[in-house]
C-alpha cells in the first residue's frame, strides 16, 4: 500500500490512516519502546509493581486522549520527579509504607484539576505567573541534587557495572542515531544488565518461578489496602511532602505539551487547551497512584518517535498504550525487570539525577531569569538552601507537632512553598506566559 503524504509546513509527514495495520502495529511498538525503559525505571527504584506500572500507563495514557479529545499524540509513562516523595515516606521501599506515599501522589494529582479550572477560569497568563522559572527551575535543580545520594549508594554495590551503564547512556545520548538516540536508558538498562548477569549479579530464580500470565494488581499495595487502619500521622505528612512536587511536573507537562505542538506544528495549548491535558495527566496520576503505580507524565521520548517517524496520528499512540496494558498481565516481564542488578540502577539513576538538575539550570538560562534583580537571587537562594539542606538535616525533614500528632514537611516542600510565597509578595514580577506563542519550557525530566 502506498505511503500519502501531508505537508505541515515546509515538510512532508505520513498520513497514518494510509499506513496499513501492520506498520500501525510497528509504530505502535516503537513507541512502547521508547517508553518501556524510563516507565519500569521508576518501580525498579522505588519498589512499587512494573506490571501495575505498565497497566496504568496504558490507562492513563487512553485516559488522556479521551479527555483531550484525542487530538494530542501523547504517551504518558512513570515520571521521575515523584522519586524524592517516595523515598521521603518509605526510604527503602517498605511495602507497607509505599500506600502511604501513593496517597501523597494521588493528592499531588488533583492538584493538576485545580490548576487545570484556573487556567480555564482566568487564562495561562495569570495563573503561570505565579510559577516562573526562577520558583521552578530551583525546584527542579533541588529534586535532582536530593536524589543524588541514593544513585552513589547503588553504584558502589558494583562501580564496573555501573559504569557500564552510564558510558552506554552517555554515548547513544550524544552519538547515538534514531531510534538509540531516544531511547539511552533502555540500551544502558540492558548493556548493564547483561555484564551483571556474566558477572553473577543477578538472581534468575524467580523469573523462572514467575508464571507467563497473572493479574497486574495485589491489592495489599494500593491505597485501598489503608482503609480502616491508616495512620492519619503518615497521611498528612504525605500530602504535605509530595504534593508541592507537583509544581513542578505541571511546569514540566506545559514544556512537554509545547514541545508535542511546535513537533507536530499544532497549538494544542489553544486547542484542546491545557486545562483538558492537565485533567488527564491529573487524573492519570491519580487514578494509577491509587492503585499502587507511580505518578504518570507526557513523555519526551515518545515525542522524539513522532520528530523520528513523522507519523503524528494519536491513534498510534493509543494502540502502543493498548501493548503496555497487554504486556502487564506478563509476571515474568516483572521479574526480570525486578531482578536488575543494584548498580545497574545506581549507574542509570546517577547519570537521570543529574540531569533532572541540568533540566532546572537549563529552565532558568533559558527563560532568560535575571539574577542582576535581588529578588531573584534570594528567591533561588531560599528554596535551593531549604530543600536540600533539610533534606540532610538530622531529622530529614521539619518536625511540627499538632496536638498529639506530628507533621513532616520535607525540604522540597518547605522550599517550594517558600520559593511561591516570596515570588507572590516580591515586587518585580516580568515573566509572561502567552498561549499563542506558548514558551518551551524545555522542562523534561528523562534523559
Amino acid at each position: 500500500m502506498s505511503q500519502e503524504k501531508l505537508k505541515i509546513g515546509d515538510e512532508p509527514v505520513f498520513d497514518a490512516r494510509k499506513l496499513g495495520t501492520s506498520k500501525m502495529i510497528i509504530l505502535g511498538l516503537q513507541h512502547v519502546f521508547a517508553m518501556f525503559g524510563s516507565t519500569v525505571l521508576v518501580p525498579a527504584l522505588t519498589g512499587l509493581s512494573v506490571s501495575t506500572t505498565l497497566l496504568f500507563a496504558g490507562i492513563g495514557t487512553l485516559l488522556f486522549h479521551f479527555l483531550s479529545k484525542g487530538k494530542v499524540p501523547a504517551f504518558l509513562g512513570s515520571s521521575f520527579a515523584f522519586l524524592a516523595g517516595y523515598w521521603a515516606l518509605a526510604p527503602n521501599g517498605e511495602k507497607e509504607l509505599l500506600p502511604y506515599a501513593c496517597f501523597g501522589v494521588a493528592c499531588a494529582g488533583l492538584l493538576y484539576l485545580v490548576i487545570a479550572a484556573l487556567f480555564k477560569l482566568f487564562g495561562s497568563s495569570k495563573v503561570m505567573r505565579y510559577f516562573p522559572p526562577i520558583v521552578t527551575g530551583p525546584i527542579i535543580i533541588a529534586i535532582g541534587l536530593n536524589l543524588s545520594k541514593s544513585a552513589i549508594e547503588n553504584c558502589t554495590a558494583s562501580w564496573g557495572v555501573a559504569l557500564v551503564a552510564i558510558v552506554v547512556v552517555i554515548i547513544c545520548n550524544i552519538w547515538g542515531k534514531g531510534m538509540v538516540k531516544i531511547i539511552p536508558i533502555l540500551m544502558g538498562v540492558v548493556a548493564s544488565y547483561i555484564v551483571g548477569a556474566i558477572f553473577g549479579q543477578v538472581d534468575f530464580t524467580p523469573v523462572a518461578e514467575a508464571a507467563w500470565i497473572g493479574s497486574p494488581l495485589a491489592w495489599d499495595r494500593t491505597v485501598f489496602a489503608l482503609w480502616g487502619s491508616a495512620d492519619t500521622h503518615l497521611l498528612i505528612t504525605s500530602i504535605i511532602t509530595i504534593v508541592p512536587i507537583a509544581i513542578a511536573t505541571i511546569v514540566e507537562h506545559i514544556g512537554d505539551i509545547s514541545a508535542i505542538s511546535s513537533t507536530v506544528g499544532e497549538n494544542y495549548i489553544k486547542d484542546p487547551g491545557l486545562h483538558r491535558t492537565l485533567c488527564g495527566d491529573g487524573l492519570a496520576t491519580t487514578i494509577a497512584s491509587l492503585f499502587g503505580a507511580p505518578a504518570n507524565t507526557t513523555y519526551g521520548e515518545n515525542t522524539g518517535v513522532l520528530t523520528l517517524t513523522r507519523v503524528y496520528d494519536p491513534r498510534v499512540i493509543r494502540l502502543a498504550a493498548v501493548f503496555a496494558i497487554v504486556f502487564s498481565f506478563c509476571p515474568k516481564l516483572s521479574a526480570l525487570i525486578s531482578a536488575m542488578p543494584v548498580a545497574t540502577l545506581g549507574g542509570v539513576s546517577l547519570v537521570l539525577y543529574g540531569m533532572i538538575s541540568a533540566v532546572g539550570v537549563r529552565n532558568v538560562v533559558e527563560n532568560k531569569v535575571d539574577f542582576t534583580k535581588s529578588r531573584n537571587v534570594i528567591i533561588a537562594a531560599l528554596i535551593l538552601v531549604l530543600s536540600i539542606g533539610i533534606n540532610y538535616s538530622t531529622n530529614g525533614a521539619i518536625i511540627i507537632p499538632v496536638g498529639e500528632a506530628t507533621i513532616s514537611l520535607s525540604g522540597l516542600a518547605v522550599g517550594s512553598l517558600v520559593g511561591i510565597l516570596l515570588n507572590a509578595v516580591l515586587p518585580g514580577k516580568d515573566y509572561v506566559f502567552t498561549e499563542g506563542e506558548p514558551n518551551d519550557t524545555h522542562v523534561n525530566f528523562e534523559v
